[in-house]
């Protein structure tokens, strides 16, 4: 017979095998390269906001080209209209002179009748009234009539037709108006036919 072991025995035997830890879970989302995870839905907004940017870049470009073009094309219209309005002016104002160029003839016709007709008779005075009307009209227009007697003969005023004895006045002025000129204020309609003074 064996003796009876009566030393106590530990009711919690120590666990002699090494500790053993368990490993963690990582955390969704941890680790390497985790922060460059992008949600679609953002990266389809950048998408759509990158392209609206260049959208409105080429409009924004499109519009300074049209917006440039529309002020050439005003310029360039307003330089044809006062082009237009300048050569339809000078075409009328040309008319006009060649009409008041026709009615001289008759001016002058109406002063060769009142030099001849010296008694105030009504014909004469009817002929006065019809002279001053006609002057009137072209007063109206601005035409003027060039009668310089006693003045220096000027060349882009008036035809030298004759010339006449020094002692008709100072050499080189107009002595006689054989025929009146006209003119408007910038241009000649008809140069007036003078007697110059000779030099001695």
């Amino acid at each position: 017979m064996q003796p009876k072991d009566n030393s106590p025995k530990d009711t919690n035997p120590k666990d002699t095998r090494p500790n053993e830890t368990t490993p963690e879970t990582p955390e969704a989302g941890a680790g390497p390269g985790a922060q460059e995870q992008r949600d679609p839905a953002q990266e389809d907004a950048q998408a759509l906001a990158e392209k609206l940017a260049e959208k409105l870049a080429e409009a924004e470009r499109q519009r300074d080209e049209y917006l440039d073009m529309a002020q050439r094309l005003q310029a360039e219209f307003d330089n044809f209209r006062r082009r237009n309005n300048a050569v339809r002016s000078e075409a009328w104002e040309d008319g006009a002179r060649e009409t008041v160029a026709l009615m001289l003839p008759v001016i002058d016709n109406l002063e060769r009748a009142l030099e001849a007709a010296k008694d105030k008779t009504p014909l004469r005075q009817g002929v006065e009234m019809v002279h001053k009307q006609m002057l009137e009209l072209l007063a109206k227009r601005g035409v003027t009539v060039i009668d310089r007697v006693g003045e220096a003969f000027d060349p882009e005023l008036e035809n030298a037709v004759m010339q006449a004895d020094p002692s008709e006045g100072e050499p080189g002025t107009v002595c006689t108006v054989l025929q009146k000129g006209y003119r408007t204020a910038n241009r000649i309609i008809r140069h007036a036919a003078v007697r110059v003074v000779a030099a001695e």
